[in-house]
Protein backbone atom coordinates (compact mmCIF):
# COMPACT_ATOMS: atom_id res chain seq x y z
CA UNK A 1 0.00 0.00 0.00
CA UNK A 2 1.30 3.45 -0.85
CA UNK A 3 1.41 6.39 1.56
CA UNK A 4 -1.89 8.04 2.39
CA UNK A 5 -2.67 11.47 0.91
CA UNK A 6 -4.04 12.45 4.33
CA UNK A 7 -0.51 12.20 5.73
CA UNK A 8 0.62 14.86 3.23
CA UNK A 9 -1.82 17.48 4.55
CA UNK A 10 -0.48 20.52 6.41
CA UNK A 11 0.29 19.79 10.06
CA UNK A 12 -0.01 16.01 9.74
CA UNK A 13 2.05 14.16 12.34
CA UNK A 14 2.38 10.38 12.35
CA UNK A 15 3.00 7.43 10.09
CA UNK A 16 1.51 5.55 8.27
CA UNK A 17 -1.62 7.57 9.15
CA UNK A 18 -1.81 10.93 10.89
CA UNK A 19 -2.03 10.85 14.69
CA UNK A 20 -3.01 14.51 14.69
CA UNK A 21 -2.93 17.67 12.60
CA UNK A 22 -1.70 20.04 15.27
CA UNK A 23 -4.47 20.07 17.87
CA UNK A 24 -6.02 16.74 18.91
CA UNK A 25 -8.45 18.44 21.32
CA UNK A 26 -9.96 20.61 18.58
CA UNK A 27 -10.03 17.57 16.31
CA UNK A 28 -12.10 15.68 18.89
CA UNK A 29 -14.70 18.43 18.84
CA UNK A 30 -14.86 18.22 15.05
CA UNK A 31 -15.47 14.50 15.28
CA UNK A 32 -18.19 14.89 17.92
CA UNK A 33 -19.86 17.48 15.71
CA UNK A 34 -19.93 14.92 12.89
CA UNK A 35 -18.02 17.07 10.43
CA UNK A 36 -14.57 15.47 10.43
CA UNK A 37 -13.11 12.20 9.16
CA UNK A 38 -10.23 10.05 10.42
CA UNK A 39 -7.86 8.34 8.04
CA UNK A 40 -7.76 4.61 8.91
CA UNK A 41 -6.26 3.49 5.62
CA UNK A 42 -3.63 1.43 7.46
CA UNK A 43 -6.37 -1.03 8.45
CA UNK A 44 -7.36 -4.00 6.33
CA UNK A 45 -10.37 -5.17 4.35
CA UNK A 46 -11.17 -8.84 3.72
CA UNK A 47 -13.99 -10.09 1.51
CA UNK A 48 -15.81 -13.41 1.75
CA UNK A 49 -18.00 -14.35 -1.21
CA UNK A 50 -20.05 -17.41 -2.00
CA UNK A 51 -23.41 -18.91 -1.12
CA UNK A 52 -22.22 -20.32 2.22
CA UNK A 53 -20.39 -17.20 3.45
CA UNK A 54 -22.76 -16.16 6.28
CA UNK A 55 -23.60 -19.61 7.61
CA UNK A 56 -19.88 -20.43 7.46
CA UNK A 57 -18.85 -17.31 9.40
CA UNK A 58 -21.67 -18.01 11.84
CA UNK A 59 -20.26 -21.48 12.56
CA UNK A 60 -16.70 -20.24 13.04
CA UNK A 61 -17.11 -17.11 15.13
CA UNK A 62 -18.86 -15.72 18.21
CA UNK A 63 -21.56 -13.78 16.39
CA UNK A 64 -24.88 -14.92 14.91
CA UNK A 65 -24.67 -13.76 11.29
CA UNK A 66 -26.40 -16.53 9.33
CA UNK A 67 -29.37 -14.25 8.60
CA UNK A 68 -27.57 -10.90 8.67
CA UNK A 69 -29.44 -8.38 6.50
CA UNK A 70 -27.57 -6.40 3.85
CA UNK A 71 -26.18 -3.13 5.17
CA UNK A 72 -26.46 -4.04 8.88
CA UNK A 73 -23.22 -3.70 10.84
CA UNK A 74 -22.09 -6.19 13.46
CA UNK A 75 -18.81 -7.46 14.86
CA UNK A 76 -17.40 -10.89 15.54
CA UNK A 77 -14.51 -12.58 17.29
CA UNK A 78 -12.52 -15.70 16.60
CA UNK A 79 -11.50 -17.55 19.76
CA UNK A 80 -9.02 -20.26 20.63
CA UNK A 81 -10.34 -23.50 22.20
CA UNK A 82 -10.08 -21.96 25.68
CA UNK A 83 -12.13 -18.89 24.77
CA UNK A 84 -9.25 -16.43 24.40
CA UNK A 85 -9.69 -13.76 21.71
CA UNK A 86 -7.44 -14.40 18.71
CA UNK A 87 -9.02 -12.18 16.02
CA UNK A 88 -11.70 -9.49 15.77
CA UNK A 89 -13.47 -7.83 12.85
CA UNK A 90 -16.26 -5.44 11.98
CA UNK A 91 -18.67 -7.03 9.50
CA UNK A 92 -21.09 -5.77 6.87
CA UNK A 93 -22.74 -7.82 4.15
CA UNK A 94 -24.06 -6.49 0.84
CA UNK A 95 -26.18 -9.52 -0.08
CA UNK A 96 -23.39 -11.15 -2.11
CA UNK A 97 -20.19 -10.41 -0.21
CA UNK A 98 -19.33 -10.22 3.47
CA UNK A 99 -16.82 -7.45 4.22
CA UNK A 100 -14.54 -7.73 7.24
CA UNK A 101 -12.90 -4.51 8.43
CA UNK A 102 -9.99 -5.48 10.62
CA UNK A 103 -6.61 -4.55 12.06
CA UNK A 104 -5.24 -8.00 11.17
CA UNK A 105 -6.24 -8.82 7.57
CA UNK A 106 -3.43 -11.28 6.86
CA UNK A 107 -4.31 -13.34 9.94
CA UNK A 108 -7.99 -13.42 9.01
CA UNK A 109 -7.25 -14.52 5.44
CA UNK A 110 -4.84 -17.25 6.57
CA UNK A 111 -7.25 -18.62 9.18
CA UNK A 112 -10.32 -18.53 6.94
CA UNK A 113 -8.45 -20.23 4.12
CA UNK A 114 -7.54 -23.07 6.49
CA UNK A 115 -11.19 -23.47 7.51
CA UNK A 116 -12.75 -23.60 4.02
CA UNK A 117 -12.99 -27.38 3.57
CA UNK A 118 -15.87 -27.98 1.12
CA UNK A 119 -17.73 -24.74 1.78
CA UNK A 120 -18.81 -22.60 -1.18
CA UNK A 121 -16.76 -19.56 -0.21
CA UNK A 122 -13.88 -17.48 -1.52
CA UNK A 123 -11.68 -15.35 0.73
CA UNK A 124 -9.61 -12.39 -0.48
CA UNK A 125 -7.54 -9.53 0.92
CA UNK A 126 -9.07 -6.37 -0.59
CA UNK A 127 -6.91 -3.79 1.15
CA UNK A 128 -5.29 -2.69 -2.11
CA UNK A 129 -8.74 -1.78 -3.48
CA UNK A 130 -10.48 -0.23 -0.46
CA UNK A 131 -9.47 2.08 2.37
CA UNK A 132 -11.31 2.83 5.62
CA UNK A 133 -12.32 6.26 6.92
CA UNK A 134 -13.93 6.87 10.31
CA UNK A 135 -16.52 9.50 11.21
CA UNK A 136 -19.31 10.27 13.68
CA UNK A 137 -21.85 11.93 11.45
CA UNK A 138 -22.91 12.77 7.94
CA UNK A 139 -19.52 13.89 6.64
CA UNK A 140 -19.25 10.90 4.31
CA UNK A 141 -22.93 10.46 3.46
CA UNK A 142 -23.28 9.58 -0.21
CA UNK A 143 -19.52 9.17 -0.66
CA UNK A 144 -19.02 5.54 0.38
CA UNK A 145 -18.05 2.80 -2.03
CA UNK A 146 -20.98 0.60 -3.02
CA UNK A 147 -21.27 -3.11 -3.75
CA UNK A 148 -24.41 -4.79 -5.05
CA UNK A 149 -26.18 -1.45 -4.56
CA UNK A 150 -25.35 -1.32 -0.82
CA UNK A 151 -23.17 1.52 0.59
CA UNK A 152 -20.24 -0.06 2.42
CA UNK A 153 -20.80 1.75 5.71
CA UNK A 154 -20.29 -0.10 8.99
CA UNK A 155 -22.31 1.51 11.81
CA UNK A 156 -20.92 0.53 15.20
CA UNK A 157 -23.58 -1.28 17.29
CA UNK A 158 -21.90 -0.22 20.57
CA UNK A 159 -24.44 2.56 21.19
CA UNK A 160 -27.45 0.23 20.83
CA UNK A 161 -26.25 -3.28 21.66
CA UNK A 162 -28.27 -6.42 21.11
CA UNK A 163 -26.08 -8.65 23.29
CA UNK A 164 -25.58 -8.95 27.04
CA UNK A 165 -23.86 -6.07 28.81
CA UNK A 166 -22.30 -6.24 32.26
CA UNK A 167 -21.95 -2.48 32.71
CA UNK A 168 -24.41 -0.98 35.17
CA UNK A 169 -23.72 2.73 34.57
CA UNK A 170 -26.79 4.75 33.61
CA UNK A 171 -26.54 6.20 31.10
CA UNK A 172 -23.81 4.08 29.57
CA UNK A 173 -21.12 6.36 28.08
CA UNK A 174 -21.32 4.37 24.85
CA UNK A 175 -24.81 5.67 24.15
CA UNK A 176 -23.29 8.76 22.53
CA UNK A 177 -20.79 6.73 20.50
CA UNK A 178 -22.27 7.23 17.01
CA UNK A 179 -19.17 5.98 15.25
CA UNK A 180 -19.09 4.46 11.78
CA UNK A 181 -16.45 3.21 9.35
CA UNK A 182 -16.78 3.85 5.63
CA UNK A 183 -15.05 2.01 2.81
CA UNK A 184 -13.84 4.16 -0.08
CA UNK A 185 -11.84 3.31 -3.21
CA UNK A 186 -8.16 3.45 -2.26
CA UNK A 187 -7.23 5.00 -5.61
CA UNK A 188 -9.66 7.86 -4.90
CA UNK A 189 -8.53 8.50 -1.31
CA UNK A 190 -7.13 11.94 -2.19
CA UNK A 191 -10.65 13.07 -3.19
CA UNK A 192 -11.72 12.86 0.47
CA UNK A 193 -9.04 15.23 1.78
CA UNK A 194 -11.39 18.16 1.06
CA UNK A 195 -13.22 17.27 4.30
CA UNK A 196 -12.28 18.50 7.81
CA UNK A 197 -9.82 16.02 9.27
CA UNK A 198 -8.98 14.56 12.66
CA UNK A 199 -6.14 12.28 13.68
CA UNK A 200 -6.21 8.90 15.34
CA UNK A 201 -5.42 10.43 18.76
CA UNK A 202 -8.75 12.25 18.69
CA UNK A 203 -10.59 9.05 17.80
CA UNK A 204 -8.81 7.15 20.58
CA UNK A 205 -9.81 9.72 23.20
CA UNK A 206 -13.49 9.43 22.28
CA UNK A 207 -13.27 5.62 22.14
CA UNK A 208 -11.75 5.42 25.63
CA UNK A 209 -14.45 7.70 27.04
CA UNK A 210 -17.11 5.37 25.54
CA UNK A 211 -15.47 2.27 27.16
CA UNK A 212 -15.29 0.83 23.67
CA UNK A 213 -12.77 -2.08 23.42
CA UNK A 214 -10.42 -2.29 20.44
CA UNK A 215 -8.61 -5.42 19.38
CA UNK A 216 -5.28 -3.71 18.78
CA UNK A 217 -5.25 -2.12 22.24
CA UNK A 218 -7.24 -4.00 24.89
CA UNK A 219 -6.57 -7.58 23.81
CA UNK A 220 -3.67 -9.74 24.96
CA UNK A 221 -3.07 -13.50 24.88
CA UNK A 222 -5.27 -14.05 27.99
CA UNK A 223 -8.27 -11.93 27.03
CA UNK A 224 -11.73 -13.45 27.11
CA UNK A 225 -14.66 -11.32 25.82
CA UNK A 226 -16.35 -11.00 29.22
CA UNK A 227 -13.43 -8.99 30.62
CA UNK A 228 -14.02 -6.17 28.11
CA UNK A 229 -17.85 -6.30 28.16
CA UNK A 230 -17.60 -7.54 24.57
CA UNK A 231 -20.64 -9.77 24.92
CA UNK A 232 -22.42 -6.43 24.42
CA UNK A 233 -21.82 -6.40 20.64
CA UNK A 234 -19.52 -9.22 19.54
CA UNK A 235 -20.93 -12.40 21.10
CA UNK A 236 -24.28 -14.10 20.61
CA UNK A 237 -25.33 -16.18 23.63
CA UNK A 238 -28.12 -17.88 21.72
CA UNK A 239 -26.32 -19.43 18.75
CA UNK A 240 -24.90 -22.89 18.13
CA UNK A 241 -21.49 -24.39 18.73
CA UNK A 242 -18.23 -22.64 17.81
CA UNK A 243 -14.68 -22.85 19.05
CA UNK A 244 -14.37 -21.39 22.55
CA UNK A 245 -18.12 -21.43 23.23
CA UNK A 246 -17.75 -23.61 26.32
CA UNK A 247 -15.70 -20.90 28.04
CA UNK A 248 -18.14 -18.20 26.95
CA UNK A 249 -21.09 -20.10 28.46
CA UNK A 250 -19.31 -21.31 31.60
CA UNK A 251 -17.95 -17.90 32.63
CA UNK A 252 -21.19 -16.09 31.81
CA UNK A 253 -23.51 -18.58 33.50
CA UNK A 254 -21.50 -20.00 36.38
CA UNK A 255 -18.24 -18.12 36.88
CA UNK A 256 -16.64 -14.69 36.79
CA UNK A 257 -14.07 -13.28 34.37
CA UNK A 258 -10.65 -13.17 36.08
CA UNK A 259 -10.06 -9.58 35.01
CA UNK A 260 -12.25 -6.56 34.32
CA UNK A 261 -12.14 -3.37 32.26
CA UNK A 262 -12.04 0.02 34.00
CA UNK A 263 -11.74 3.58 32.79
CA UNK A 264 -9.25 5.63 34.76
CA UNK A 265 -9.39 9.35 35.44
CA UNK A 266 -5.72 10.25 35.73
CA UNK A 267 -4.25 12.94 37.92
CA UNK A 268 -3.11 15.55 35.41
CA UNK A 269 -0.74 17.44 37.68
CA UNK A 270 2.27 15.48 36.42
CA UNK A 271 1.33 16.09 32.77
CA UNK A 272 2.15 12.51 31.75
CA UNK A 273 0.06 9.96 29.86
CA UNK A 274 0.89 6.33 30.64
CA UNK A 275 1.84 4.19 27.66
CA UNK A 276 0.09 0.97 26.77
CA UNK A 277 1.32 -1.70 29.14
CA UNK A 278 1.99 0.63 32.08
CA UNK A 279 1.45 -1.15 35.39
CA UNK A 280 -1.62 -0.36 37.48
CA UNK A 281 -0.90 -0.67 41.20
CA UNK A 282 -3.18 -1.34 44.17
CA UNK A 283 -2.07 -1.92 47.74
CA UNK A 284 1.57 -2.10 46.73
CA UNK A 285 0.94 -4.87 44.18
CA UNK A 286 0.49 -4.90 40.41
CA UNK A 287 -3.25 -5.11 39.78
CA UNK A 288 -3.28 -4.84 35.99
CA UNK A 289 -2.10 -2.80 33.05
CA UNK A 290 -3.09 0.22 31.01
CA UNK A 291 -4.29 -0.65 27.51
CA UNK A 292 -5.05 2.82 26.08
CA UNK A 293 -4.67 6.42 27.20
CA UNK A 294 -5.50 9.86 25.82
CA UNK A 295 -6.23 13.49 26.64
CA UNK A 296 -9.99 13.95 26.33
CA UNK A 297 -11.42 17.34 25.39
CA UNK A 298 -13.77 17.37 28.41
CA UNK A 299 -12.56 14.68 30.83
CA UNK A 300 -8.85 15.47 30.69
CA UNK A 301 -6.32 12.60 30.88
CA UNK A 302 -8.07 9.22 30.82
CA UNK A 303 -7.16 5.61 30.19
CA UNK A 304 -8.61 2.15 29.82
CA UNK A 305 -7.05 -0.59 31.91
CA UNK A 306 -7.61 -4.26 32.57
CA UNK A 307 -7.25 -5.12 36.27
CA UNK A 308 -7.71 -8.18 38.46
CA UNK A 309 -11.37 -8.84 39.24
CA UNK A 310 -10.96 -8.52 43.02
CA UNK A 311 -9.33 -5.10 42.82
CA UNK A 312 -11.46 -2.85 45.05
CA UNK A 313 -13.83 -0.98 42.66
CA UNK A 314 -13.92 2.04 44.99
CA UNK A 315 -10.16 2.33 45.43
CA UNK A 316 -7.94 4.99 43.92
CA UNK A 317 -5.30 3.16 41.91
CA UNK A 318 -1.82 4.16 40.86
CA UNK A 319 -0.32 3.99 37.37
CA UNK A 320 3.45 3.71 37.20
CA UNK A 321 5.14 5.85 34.54
CA UNK A 322 8.91 5.52 34.88
CA UNK A 323 9.65 6.72 38.44
CA UNK A 324 6.28 8.43 38.86
CA UNK A 325 3.06 6.89 40.19
CA UNK A 326 0.03 8.73 38.79
CA UNK A 327 -3.13 8.60 40.90
CA UNK A 328 -6.13 7.19 39.03
CA UNK A 329 -9.80 7.09 40.01
CA UNK A 330 -11.86 4.24 38.58
CA UNK A 331 -15.04 4.14 36.56
CA UNK A 332 -16.20 0.52 36.54
CA UNK A 333 -16.93 -0.73 33.05
CA UNK A 334 -17.14 -4.41 34.02
CA UNK A 335 -18.25 -4.98 37.65
CA UNK A 336 -16.40 -7.40 39.90
CA UNK A 337 -19.52 -9.61 40.11
CA UNK A 338 -19.94 -9.91 36.31
CA UNK A 339 -20.97 -13.40 35.23
CA UNK A 340 -22.67 -16.12 37.29
CA UNK A 341 -26.00 -15.17 35.73
CA UNK A 342 -27.57 -18.60 36.36
CA UNK A 343 -28.68 -19.28 39.92
CA UNK A 344 -27.82 -22.87 40.81
CA UNK A 345 -30.29 -24.14 43.45
CA UNK A 346 -28.60 -25.17 46.68
CA UNK A 347 -29.35 -28.62 48.13
CA UNK A 348 -30.54 -28.47 51.77
CA UNK A 349 -27.83 -29.64 54.16
CA UNK A 350 -29.85 -32.64 55.37
CA UNK A 351 -30.31 -33.87 51.80
CA UNK A 352 -26.65 -33.21 51.01
CA UNK A 353 -25.59 -35.31 54.03
CA UNK A 354 -27.91 -38.15 52.99
CA UNK A 355 -26.61 -38.06 49.41
CA UNK A 356 -23.01 -38.16 50.65
CA UNK A 357 -23.75 -41.06 52.99
CA UNK A 358 -25.51 -43.00 50.25
CA UNK A 359 -22.59 -42.47 47.90
CA UNK A 360 -20.13 -43.67 50.56
CA UNK A 361 -22.19 -46.82 51.24
CA UNK A 362 -22.55 -47.70 47.58
CA UNK A 363 -20.32 -50.68 46.63
CA UNK A 364 -17.33 -49.87 44.49
CA UNK A 365 -17.49 -50.70 40.80
CA UNK A 366 -15.77 -54.01 39.96
CA UNK A 367 -12.38 -53.70 38.29
CA UNK A 368 -12.42 -53.67 34.51
CA UNK A 369 -11.09 -56.97 33.10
Amino acid sequence: MTGSPFSALDGAVGDPVAEHYGNPVVEQRRLVAGTAVVDLSDRGVVSVTGADRLTWLDSLTTQAVATLAPGVGTELLQLDPNGHVELAAHLIDDGETAWLLTETPAEWVAWLQRMRFRMRVEVADRGDEFATLGTFGAALDGRAAEANGVPLVWVDPWSAPTGHTYATAQPHPGEEWTYREVLVPRTALAEYTDLPVAGTLALEALRIAAWRPRFGREVDERTIPHELDWLRTAVSLGKGCYRGQETIAKVHNLGHPPRRLVMLHLDGSDAVLPPSGAEVEFGGDVAGRVTSSALHHELGPIALAVVKRRTDPAATLGVRVDDTVVAAAQEVAVPDDAGATVEVPRMPRSLARRAAAAAAARPADPPVE
